[in-house]
């Protein structure tokens, strides 16, 4: 998997808007060229595939939006405009970004168990457990500081990019500045391209706050980078340097990937000690007004103990009374939905992707790596 935008999603693709644009001055971001230097065992350093990099007769300097964009980041000094026009010279346009972005056609249904199928594999599970055996540690110091147990953030990692076997061949610069000036043409053509561009500006601060070449960066076509695939703008208000050698590797250092994605979820609503989900059966009519009320209701838990009994039977003895909970309706195609009912925890793993098909991967991945593990 190579990109958050890249999943079947319940809902739309994962939106971060962008924040305060900043890093610690003692702090960097990696590049691929520098981390090469120091790469560690089983990771790999993206390097960029023909497709990739294959050139463009499509120049940037024909969007009226980039001058704009110039002086934008000129006037934050990100960049001076001589610098952000050489920028703009040697940034390929790549129109294979813009059709792997291209939201999938209308008219083929959902399909949880197609979708597990595809991530609940016994490759992904046994490099789960080497991944979770080599950074144990990490991953215990994590849930001591972040209350995130390890098989949430490995089944996460696993999900995004096999712990690094999967992380992106484009070159980040490239896929950001495509979508963010030349976006398909589609209903949400223009939130999108702010999106991108404010993405493009995180990637611009970081290369200059870790005095990088801003095309050194690999990633997905959608510019997201390293083991946990983090957009430039979650990269700056998120990352942290976990291993403590002086800058933020997300390509090469899992330290780096754990403490980032434990420090991501517990600033997203991750709750200590709370379960996640359990398995649930209806007790009305999926068509139900209730039932499509509680789906409706959106990516949060909102329902009380109570509330949530009389809509669905949960398939436990011990679950918890005196939290709130929300109705996940997992689609299979036509076959039956999968229900469930789920946690703060739950919803929190949906704000890394919104899309209930990815958040209950994660959970199933890490859950079933932890019992093996157990065994």
């Amino acid at each position: 998997m190579t990109s958050n935008f890249n999943l079947l999603s319940h809902n739309s693709c994962k939106i971060l808007k962008a924040g305060a644009l900043f890093f610690a001055a003692m702090i960097s971001v990696s590049t691929p060229a520098v981390a090469a230097k120091t790469k560690k065992a089983g990771t790999k350093v993206a390097t960029a595939s023909p497709a990739a990099t294959a050139v463009s007769h499509v120049q940037f300097s024909e969007f009226s939006d980039v001058k704009a964009f110039i002086q934008e980041i000129q006037a934050k000094q990100i960049m001076d405009e001589a610098a952000a026009s050489r920028f703009f010279t040697e940034a390929v346009h790549l129109e294979k970004v813009k059709q792997l972005i291209k939201p999938a056609p209308p008219g083929k249904p959902k399909n949880w168990q197609a979708y597990r199928s595809r991530f609940i594999e016994a490759v992904r599970i046994n490099k789960g457990l080497q991944f979770w055996e080599e950074n144990a540690a990490t991953l215990q110091r994590a849930e001591a500081e972040f209350g995130i147990p390890p098989e949430i953030i490995v089944g996460l990692i696993g999900i995004e990019t096999m712990y690094g076997k999967n992380t992106g061949q484009f070159r980040v610069a490239d896929a950001l500045a495509t979508l963010a000036f030349d976006y398909p043409d589609t209903p949400n053509r223009e939130s999108r391209q702010r999106f991108f561009r404010d993405e493009l500006e995180a990637l611009l601060v970081i290369a200059k706050n870790s005095h990088s070449d801003p095309f050194a960066y690999k990633g997905s076509y959608a510019g997201a980078i390293g083991l946990p695939q983090f957009m430039p703008g979650s990269i700056l208000r998120y990352a942290v340097d976990y291993d403590r050698d002086g800058k933020i590797d997300l390509a090469n250092s899992p330290a780096d990937a754990i403490g980032s994605v434990a420090n991501y979820l517990s600033k997203h609503g991750w709750k200590r000690s709370l379960p996640v989900a359990y398995p649930a059966t209806l007790l009305l009519p999926a068509d139900h007004p209730s039932v499509r009320e509680a789906i409706d209701r959106g990516l949060r838990a909102t329902f009380s103990y109570e509330q949530i009994s009389a809509l669905a039977g949960i398939s436990s003895d011990n679950i918890p009374v005196h939290i709130s909970y929300g109705l996940i309706d997992l689609q299979n195609g036509a076959a039956q939905d999968e229900f469930w009912v789920g946690t703060d925890n739950f919803y929190a793993i949906t704000q890394y992707n919104r899309s209930y098909f990815y958040a209950m991967s994660v959970y199933e991945l890490g859950r079933i790596i932890r019992i093996t593990k157990e065994k």
